[in-house]
C-alpha cells in the first residue's frame, strides 16, 4: 500500500530557508530530488540532528514548489523540472537526438537487422505488460515468418507490432482524433475482450484502474465528458510547443505518455496506446534512434516502479515529477543496452570474419559457422536464414549448399517435406583448421 505523505507546511518551511540550517539540509534535498523521492523513502532518510522526517518532507516539497511548472491546468498536473531532468536530456540529446552519432553507435550495414530486431523486442514486451504470456522465442518467429496469430497473446504482438511499423511510416504527421483512433484500432484489433470498443472512446464511466493484488482501486480517470477536450489538449501538446515555458521534447513525450494513461479514453488498450504515442512524438521530433531501444522490455522488467511512479504522482497531489524520472531512467537503460547489444554483436562479427580466411567463404557463411558454435544443437532452415541476413531464399540456399559440400553442414529431414540443416561431420576440423590459420 501507497502511504500518504504529511501534509505539507509550507510557512514554516519557508520561514527557515534562508537560515544556517537549512544549508546543511541542502545537499541532501538536492540529492533527493534528483532521484524524485516519494515521502516513503524520504522518511527513512539520515539526518543531521534534530530534524524530523516531516520537517525534511517540508523542505524537500518546498524546493519542488520553488520550482513548480503547471503542465495540465485542468487537472492540476505539475512538476519541478530537477538538475537531473535537465542533464539527462542533454546526454540523450548528444547521444541519439537529431543526427548525433548516427555512424558511430551503428553500424550502416547492420541498421536494418537493427531495427528489425529491435520493433519485435518493443512490439513482445509492450504486450507482455498487458498479459500476453507468448514465449520471445514463439513471438519472434511467428512475426520473422509472418505466421497467422494463433490466440489472443499473439494477436496483441501482431497488433503492436503493425502498430509500429505503421508509426514509422507517418512519424512526420500531425496527430488528430482520427489518428488517435486509428492507433488505438490498430494496437487492440482483435484483442480485447470487446472487440467493439477497438478504435472507439469509451462511453461510460465504469472504467477504473485497480491494484487486484491489494484489492484497491488506485485510478478513477476523469469523467467520459472530458473526453473531447482531452482529445484537444492532447493534440495540441503533440503538435505544438503549446507551454508558456520550454518543456524539453523527451519530457514533453513523457508528458504525453502520461496523459493518455491518466485519462484512460478507451475502455481497454491504453497502456499499449500511450506507449505507442510516446514512440511516435519522439521519431516526430526526430529522436531516430527511439527505432532501435526497446522501452518497453525495461518497463516490463521493473513494472513494480512503473506503477509507483503513477500511484506516487497521484498520491502527492498530481506531481508528475515522480513519472517523469522514472522514464528518463527506463530511456537511459534502453540506450545503454542498445550500446552493449551492438559491441556485442559486433564482437561476434569480428570473431565470425575469422572462417573467411578457410578460402571460398562469404561474409554470411562465416556469420552462419559462428551462430552453430554459439548454439551448437539448434536446427536451422533456408528460411531461418533468408530472414536473418534479408536475402532472397536463393541467396540464402546457395550460402548453405556452399557450406554442406564442404561438410561444414549436414541436411536433414525435419519432414516429409521440410529439410534443417546441423553441424556436419567436417565442422570440427574447419573450427581447428581456422585456429591454426589466426595463430
Amino acid at each position: 500500500m501507497i502511504e500518504k505523505p504529511p501534509t505539507t507546511n509550507y510557512i514554516e518551511a519557508a520561514s527557515t530557508i534562508m537560515t544556517p540550517q537549512y544549508s546543511k539540509l541542502e545537499p541532501l534535498i538536492n540529492k533527493i530530488n534528483d532521484e524524485y523521492e516519494y515521502w516513503d523513502s524520504v522518511k527513512y532518510k539520515k539526518r543531521p540532528e534534530g530534524y524530523s522526517a516531516e520537517q525534511l518532507w517540508n523542505y524537500v516539497k518546498l524546493s519542488r514548489f520553488m520550482k513548480n511548472t503547471i503542465l495540465w491546468d485542468k487537472y492540476g498536473i505539475h512538476m519541478c523540472i530537477t538538475n537531473y531532468m535537465q542533464q539527462t536530456c542533454h546526454e540523450l540529446d548528444m547521444n541519439f537526438g537529431g543526427f548525433w552519432g548516427s555512424e558511430s553507435i551503428l553500424p550502416p550495414q547492420e541498421k536494418e537487422r537493427y531495427l528489425v530486431s529491435s520493433l519485435m523486442e518493443e512490439a513482445i514486451s509492450s504486450s507482455q505488460m498487458e498479459g500476453a504470456s507468448t514465449t520471445r522465442v514463439v513471438a519472434k518467429e511467428m512475426l520473422r515468418k509472418k505466421i497467422s496469430p494463433k490466440n489472443k497473446s499473439q494477436q496483441m504482438i501482431v497488433n503492436n507490432y503493425n502498430t509500429i511499423q505503421y508509426i514509422v511510416n507517418h512519424r512526420d504527421e500531425p496527430l488528430t482524433k482520427e489518428s488517435l483512433l486509428h492507433i488505438h484500432k490498430l494496437m487492440t484489433d482483435n484483442a480485447i475482450d470487446n472487440p467493439d470498443a477497438a478504435g472507439r472512446f469509451r462511453d461510460n464511466d465504469d472504467v477504473v484502474v485497480a491494484n487486484i493484488m491489494e484489492n484497491e482501486i488506485v485510478h478513477r480517470p476523469p469523467s467520459v465528458n472530458d473526453i473531447p477536450a482531452f482529445v484537444d489538449t492532447l493534440c495540441t501538446v503533440f503538435n505544438t510547443d503549446s507551454y508558456k515555458t520550454f518543456i524539453h521534447p523527451i519530457i514533453r513525450g513523457i508528458i504525453i505518455h502520461f496523459m493518455v494513461a491518466y485519462m484512460h479514453p478507451f475502455a481497454d488498450g491504453n497502456g499499449r496506446t500511450a506507449r505507442a504515442l510516446f514512440y511516435w512524438y519522439m521519431l516526430k521530433e526526430k529522436y531516430w534512434m527511439t527505432e532501435y531501444l526497446s522501452i518497453s522490455r525495461i518497463i516490463a522488467r521493473s513494472k513494480i516502479s512503473y506503477e509507483k511512479s503513477f500511484r506516487y504522482t497521484e498520491m502527492d497531489g498530481n506531481d508528475i515529477g515522480y513519472f517523469v524520472t522514472y522514464n528518463l531512467k527506463v530511456i537511459q537503460k534502453a540506450f545503454q543496452e542498445l550500446q552493449q547489444y551492438i559491441q556485442r554483436k559486433t564482437a561476434e562479427k569480428e570473431a565470425a570474419s575469422s572462417f573467411m580466411l578457410l578460402g571460398n567463404i562469404n561474409e554470411r557463411q562465416a556469420q552462419i559457422i559462428q551462430l552453430y558454435i554459439n548454439k551448437p544443437k539448434e536446427i536451422h532452415t533456408v528460411k531461418d536464414f533468408e530472414i536473418k541476413f534479408s536475402v532472397t531464399a536463393m541467396t540464402a540456399k546457395r550460402d548453405i549448399v556452399g557450406l554442406v559440400e564442404r561438410g561444414i553442414l549436414e541436411e536433414i529431414s525435419i519432414n516429409k517435406v521440410k529439410k534443417g540443416y546441423v553441424k556436419g561431420a567436417r565442422f570440427n576440423d574447419a573450427i581447428a583448421q581456422n585456429k591454426k590459420q589466426t595463430l
